[in-house]
C-alpha cells in the first residue's frame, strides 16, 4: 500500500457524514413511485443536513428492490467508532426524511443511534453493491 501524504490524512480526518440518494433507473421516478416529488426529497434532505454532512444524487446503485434508496454512511470519526454505511430501503415519507436529517446532524452511524423507525427501513447489501457505491466516492 502507498504511503499517504499529510493532506491525505487531514482530508479523511474531517470527513463527513455522506448521505447518498440514489436517482437511478427505479429510485427517484415518478413511474415507479407516482406522487412523490423526488427532486423535492433530494433539496429538503439537503437543507436538512446542511452543514453537517454532504447529500449527494448518484445513479442506480443496484438495489432497485428496495426503491428508493438513501446510504447513510459515517464520517472519518464515526467510522473509527465502528460505524459502517447503513442502506436504508423504501425511504418515501416524510418522516424519514426528517429523521435521516436528525441522523446525521446527530453525528451519524457510529456517533449515534437512528432516530424513529429508520432501523425497520435498513437492509443488507452484497459486497459487489457495497463496493461499487464506495467507488464513486
Amino acid at each position: 500500500m502507498g504511503r499517504r501524504t499529510k493532506g491525505a490524512a487531514a482530508a479523511e480526518a474531517a470527513s463527513p457524514v455522506t448521505v447518498t440518494v440514489c436517482r437511478g433507473c427505479c429510485c427517484g421516478t415518478a413511474a415507479k413511485h407516482p406522487g412523490v416529488d423526488h427532486a423535492g426529497q433530494l433539496e429538503r434532505l439537503k437543507a436538512g443536513v446542511g452543514t453537517a454532512g454532504r447529500v449527494r444524487a448518484v445513479n442506480c446503485i443496484d438495489a432497485c428492490d428496495h426503491s428508493n434508496v438513501v446510504v447513510v454512511s459515517p464520517s472519518s470519526e464515526g467510522r473509527r467508532a465502528g460505524g459502517r454505511p447503513v442502506w436504508l430501503g423504501w425511504v418515501l415519507a416524510e418522516d424519514m426524511l426528517d429523521d435521516i436529517c436528525q441522523w446525521v446532524r446527530d453525528g451519524g452511524p457510529g456517533l449515534a443511534e437512528p432516530p424513529g423507525v429508520l432501523d425497520l427501513q435498513a437492509f443488507t447489501v452484497s459486497r459487489r453493491v457495497g463496493d461499487a457505491l464506495a467507488a464513486k466516492d
